[in-house]
């Protein structure tokens, strides 16, 4: 090989330099003729050696000896600089330049290394091997489109050369064109059947192409040949959780975890499976394994933490996250879930505290005042619950939700018409936010102003069709006025249809068969509303009320009961109370008749 690339000049000097080296001897012998005719040796001393002129060659070769001489012994900083000089006596040498990117490579110099290769090339272009080293540097430089350019040239010189084919196939993938990518990579697999990393590449194509059978084809291939490789069962493993098969994908990462514990990648993922089951406890016996071999535990202990949160063991929860910040008091992210943990502990000075410490350039800076809000709120502290929105919309500007929080607060203090005024306000500033127009028209209605409140209903679903609480608000606003009840119905229909499941939605639609007088179909759908809606007052008194005009008195009491003692509403109060009075004095009444 070096032969082959050095100049045909070094062949001899390169031989008479070993023999020097070989000889170790400070000066060079030569055959002089005795006057007797007897041949001997006389030695140059040191003022003929200095006066004898050195061959071009000898500088560039003394550097390159040395250099490899380095190699041998594993110095590199001394191969390396031997090199250079060699490369630097004589630069028309291909093969000093490429070996010095070798060495730029391992160095981790790559702009020196493109370099040295780009020169080798165009001083060899047919030399396949550096053409592989210059294409396998611009691609560690991200310069793809240079990288796969080389790597066809070396095809055009060197059609089955599977290295480039290989690498080609796999940039063709990354660039998005899969079935290049497919192809290379297919011609790589029937030139050499037995190339394990053309089957690795191409399952890996074909799962980027989402060709998961395919993908998985290959990878099966690819474990032929190597049973227990690691990257393919891990591959594998994706590619089933990308087709929701985490059975099957657990059962991979298993596989990896029996031949190597300590892989942190299997640990995690099979950890995070378990969690998605719900089997939390096996989760949280891989995530303490995994806690035992890291050196910086802190991402884990979160997990950990959160598992501890979702079993409803807060103390535990709370110790995990308090660990973490011990570590990182800056975690802004586990200081919500602390603040979370003490919320639900009912500890909610100490919740109150921790949320308080999230700064306003946060993420979770809205919602942690939101939950203050909350906290305060609770505790029938308003004013201070106002406060520390408004001061959180100051910071963070007009976020949505601190918005709705305010205004509903406005509401519970009694003081609706200074939430239609916010409302008003942020409608002007935002006048296509259908949310704020949704809520805008929901205050309206409890202000009793009707005609405002259908006019914001329907601007929200003019601006977003899709506004299924808009629908139904509406819809129900006529079924509860007695009016429009064909188009409350296809209001209400196409709230449903975008959520079935809300029990609200289907009581809107039961409300409206009752004011048309379908009593029957009205108690059908009520009943379907209450199993969704669960106690709600409201649900369970108009199924009371169908109940009622089907003549099932009995059961029209006892729905009325059930919802007196769950509703807060003063006015809802006195009109449940005067049903059920009503009802038990028409039983009075029919009794003292038989």
């Amino acid at each position: 090989m070096m032969q082959r690339h050095l100049p045909r000049r070094w062949n001899a000097v390169l031989i008479a330099g070993c023999c020097v080296l070989l000889g170790g001897c400070a000066a060079i012998s030569r055959k002089v003729v005795s006057p007797g005719g007897v041949p001997q040796v006389a030695e140059l001393g040191p003022s003929e050696t200095a006066d004898a002129p050195l061959p071009p060659d000898a500088k560039p070769l003394g550097h390159f000896l040395r250099a490899e001489i380095a190699m041998n012994r594993g110095d590199q900083a001394v191969a390396m600089r031997e090199y250079e000089q060699a490369a630097a006596a004589d630069p028309t040498s291909a093969l000093l330049r490429q070996r010095l990117a070798m060495l730029y490579v391992r160095s981790n110099r790559l702009q020196d290394a493109q370099q040295q290769i780009e020169k080798a090339v165009g001083l060899d272009p047919s030399n396949v091997q550096a053409r592989v080293l210059f294409a396998g540097v611009l691609s560690a430089l991200g310069q793809d489109e240079a990288a796969m350019h080389e790597y066809e040239m070396i095809l055009q010189l060197d059609p089955n050369n599977q290295e480039a084919r290989l690498f080609l196939g796999a940039l063709f993938g990354k660039q998005g064109e899969y079935e290049r990518a497919v192809a290379i990579l297919e011609e790589l697999t029937r030139i050499n059947p037995q190339s394990f990393l053309g089957y690795y590449y191409l399952g890996r194509v074909e799962a980027a192409a989402r060709n998961f059978d395919i993908a998985a084809s290959a990878y099966r291939e690819a474990l032929r040949l190597n049973p227990h490789s690691e990257m393919v069962l891990l591959d594998m493993a994706l590619l089933y959780e990308a087709q929701d098969q985490p059975e099957r994908a657990i059962e991979l990462y298993q596989q990896v975890l029996k031949t190597d514990p300590q892989n942190a990648v299997a640990r995690k993922r099979l950890g995070g499976l378990y969690v998605g089951q719900r089997k939390l406890d096996e989760a949280l016996s891989q995530f303490r394994e995994l806690e035992k071999t890291e050196t910086d535990p802190q991402d884990t202990r979160v997990k950990i933490g959160l598992i501890f949160f979702e079993k409803g063991d807060y103390d535990k929860a709370a110790t995990e996250f308090a660990l973490v910040l011990a570590a990182e008091p800056d975690n802004v992210r586990v200081r919500y879930y602390l603040a979370s943990v003490h919320a639900e502990m009912q500890d909610f000075d100490r919740a109150a505290e921790e949320f308080d410490q999230i700064p306003p350039d946060s993420e979770y800076y809205a919602d942690a005042a939101v939950r203050i809000a909350y906290i305060r709120q609770k505790e029938g502290r308003l004013d201070d619950a106002i406060a520390h929105v408004k001061e959180a919309l100051d910071a963070k500007g007009e976020n949505p939700e601190l918005v709705g929080l305010l205004a509903s607060l406005y509401r519970e203090k009694g003081d609706l018409q200074g939430a239609i005024r916010l409302m008003r306000t942020m409608v002007e500033r935002e006048p296509n936010n259908d949310k704020y127009h949704f809520t805008l028209g929901a205050l309206y209605d409890e202000a009793k102003d009707k005609d405002a409140g259908i006019a914001e209903m329907r601007k929200a679903i003019e601006l977003n069709p899709q506004n299924a609480a808009a629908l139904n608000y509406l819809g129900y606003t006529y079924a509860e006025m007695g009016v429009r009840l064909d188009e409350a119905e296809a209001l209400i229909r196409r709230a449903i249809a975008l959520d079935p499941n809300d029990g609200f939605f289907v009581d809107s639609l039961g409300w409206v068969y009752y004011q048309r007088g379908q009593y029957d179909k009205a108690v059908e759908v009520l009943q379907r509303a209450l199993e969704l809606a669960g106690d709600d007052a409201t649900v369970t008194e108009h199924l009371a009320d169908a109940y009622r005009q089907t003549g099932r008195s009995d059961e029209a009491l006892r729905l009325y009961q059930d919802a007196l003692a769950h509703t807060k509403e003063k006015e809802q109060l006195e009109r449940i109370k005067a049903k059920i009075d009503g009802l038990e004095g028409h039983r009075t009444d029919a009794g003292k008749e038989s």
